[in-house]
């Protein structure tokens, strides 16, 4: 029963590729950041303003890559995934690039 209520979910999902469901489908460097701004943000307890909630979020998301190394890595895990999507989704990502 629970295939049969999500199919209409999750048919779309094998369309795309599989550079593009496997980039979908890792989402421990999601749950890893959320759990990082979570702890940081509880630790402050309460913000002034939202300006301070987004300098501690922020904060919080750079001390994940504090040499500026990890960004190269990113590159390399998703460049096959960002042209599928630029396949996909018939060049609009690059537009942004140009």
């Amino acid at each position: 029963r629970l295939w049969s209520n999500a199919w209409a979910e999750f048919v779309p999902f094998l369309r795309f590729d599989a550079e593009i469901r496997r980039v979908i489908c890792t989402t421990n460097a999601i749950e890893s950041v959320n759990a990082r701004i979570r702890k940081a943000v509880r630790a402050r307890g309460h913000f002034p303003n939202e300006a301070a909630a987004l300098k501690c979020v922020y904060m919080a998301v750079m001390s994940l890559d504090p040499t500026g190394q990890g960004r190269k890595r990113w590159t390399m895990r998703w460049k096959p995934a960002l042209q599928a999507f630029d396949i996909a989704f018939d060049g609009r990502l690059s537009i942004g690039r140009r």
